[in-house]
């Protein structure tokens, strides 16, 4: 059975419940520390790139503006020069002087802008291109600036709005024209590297949300092993110490690993086992001291009651004796006073049978007149049928007689009238003889039947009276036997109050150890155990 629960229980536990928990716990950390390494470098990779990709974003934004500042402080510097023109005519020499310090800056600011937009470090052949064409019209353009600035220290107003309009716009217009594709193609560079430097850092930010996600699965993945491997296991383990503690051992046997928890729970299993067969054994052993000494002081407090008992009914029976020889005595005279009285029934009862056969003869002679008479009335009978009969031809012959017969025929009619009567009171006398018979004979089956019971009494009589001196012998017998009886009971009753005094002594002896016994009892109570009588030792995994 424990093959077969091992077998069982190996399919039902995971090899996680097999793996140790230190080289678990270190591939955990060592997957969770490498798989943060991973995303943190690869997330700082592109992250970099994206910094790298803003940096030349921005350095491309700087050469555009500059760029385009380029001819912005050009035409700032034309404006200065045209005040400085202006300020010339109305002798404010110090405003002039002002705008000309301030053209000669815009020039400046200019060629500086201009220089740091050719000396930038990446290019393509289209920007060497543009570039080549984008010189040649800025140096015309600032070349073209110089006689105006010129003309502007030495206050000529009139030939710096004529060089204005002849030559500086003319410069302007051919300069912006390349220069607004220069803008362009650098406004698209820009674009594409703020492009590219988006999906880079979209791209590590989807790389540290996969990261972190990975590391939240693998973070429940963790959980969920722990709480396989460690956290369940050591709660079943709480448990069953709590319910250990409170005294329940019914707790079956459950699948344990080969970790540390595995061989925790299984030690904690043996434990239960070992001490569910100690509080079994003890259990066991209190509860038959318990039944022992119950039954003991059971028996002892019966046998006390039946030994108290037996004292007074000794005491009694001791009396009863005493009047049982005074009685034993009477009877034996009853018994020959009865033997007496028997001899005369039994006298008296034969003659009672000589009489009861003296009726049934004459009951018989009764019978046989009463035969006769019937045989007389039928007699009787038939002759007055007879008379009948000639009392109705007289009747006819007087009618055939006429007149002279009439006399007859009254006397005819007479004779029959009585032969009727006559009939009719021989029927009756006929049916009292009948029943008189039936009565008679019945009289006489009762008289026979009284004789022979008087015969059996006679017979019984005499069986009484020879019982009657069986038991008058019987009963000077008993009397004497009667007293030796005594004497053995007087010895009884002594030994009896002996046996009460030790019986009360056991009694009190199995009292004080049914209340020890009692106590071991409650004491092991407090542990439930299984009610399968073998307990299956728990198997390690």
């Amino acid at each position: 059975m424990g093959n077969t629960f091992s077998m069982q229980a190996s399919h039902k536990l995971g090899f996680l419940h097999h793996i140790r928990l230190v080289p678990l716990f270190s591939s955990i950390l060592g997957g969770i520390l490498l798989l943060f390494a991973l995303s943190a470098g690869l997330a700082g990779y592109f992250l970099l790139q994206a910094d790298r990709d803003q940096r030349d974003v921005t350095d491309e934004i700087q050469v555009r503006m500059g760029l385009s500042n380029s001819a912005n402080h050009l035409r700032t510097a034309r404006i200065n020069m045209i005040h400085a023109g202006a300020a010339s005519r109305i002798a404010e020499m110090d405003e002039m002087k002002a705008n000309i310090a301030a053209a000669e800056t815009r020039i400046k600011q200019s060629q500086d802008g201009f220089n740091a937009y050719m000396s930038r470090a990446v290019k393509t052949p289209a920007d060497e291109a543009l570039d080549n064409a984008l010189n040649a019209r800025y140096t015309a353009y600032i070349n073209g600036l110089q006689p105006m600035l010129k003309f502007a220290k030495n206050g000529m107003f009139e030939a710096i709005i004529n060089h204005e309009n002849e030559q500086a716009k003319q410069l302007d217009a051919a300069y912006n024209h390349v220069l607004l594709k220069a803008i362009e193609l650098r406004t698209e560079r820009a674009r594409l590297l703020g492009e590219q430097a988006y999906q880079r850092t979209r791209l590590g930010m989807i790389f540290m949300i996969g990261a972190f996600t990975l590391a939240l699965v693998l973070t429940l993945m963790t959980f969920m092993v722990l709480r396989r491997t460690v956290i369940r296991p050591l709660q079943q383990a709480a448990s069953r110490i709590e319910r250990i503690a409170e005294g329940d051992l019914t707790m079956t046997d459950e699948p344990t690993g080969r970790s540390e928890i595995g061989r925790l729970s299984h030690h904690l299993q043996q434990m239960q086992y070992a001490l569910q067969q100690t509080v079994g054994t003890v259990r066991q052993g209190t509860e038959e001291i318990y039944r022992g000494t119950s039954e003991i002081t059971a028996g002892n407090t019966d046998l006390s009651s039946r030994t108290e008992q037996q004292a007074a009914a000794i005491e009694q029976t001791a009396a009863s004796m005493e009047q049982l020889t005074a009685t034993v005595k009477q009877n034996a005279d009853n018994a020959h006073h009865a033997s007496k009285l028997a001899e005369d029934a039994s006298g008296k009862a034969s003659r009672g049978g000589q009489m009861v056969s003296g009726v049934v003869q004459t009951m018989g002679n009764i019978s046989t007149s009463s035969k006769k008479i019937s045989e007389i009335t039928a007699v009787i009978n038939s002759i007055a049928f007879q008379t009948n009969i000639l009392a109705l031809n007289a009747a006819v012959e007087a009618a055939r007689a006429g007149e002279q017969g009439r006399g007859f025929a009254v006397v005819a009619s007479e004779v029959r009238t009585l032969a009727s009567r006559s009939a009719q009171a021989a029927k009756e006398i006929e049916g009292l003889i009948g029943a008189s018979v039936s009565l008679i004979e019945q009289g006489s089956e009762e008289v026979i039947a009284a004789g022979s019971t008087m015969e059996e009494i006679v017979d019984a009589v005499k069986r009484v009276t020879d019982i009657m001196l069986d038991i008058a012998a019987a009963s000077d017998e008993q009397s004497r036997g009667i007293v030796q009886v005594s004497q053995a009971i007087s010895e009884m009753d002594r030994v009896t109050q002996q046996n009460a005094s030790l019986v009360e002594e056991a009694s009190a002896a199995a009292a004080s150890l049914e209340e020890q016994a009692a106590r071991l009892t409650q004491a092991v109570d407090a542990f439930r155990l299984q009610d399968t009588g073998a307990t299956m030792r728990p198997s390690f995994l």
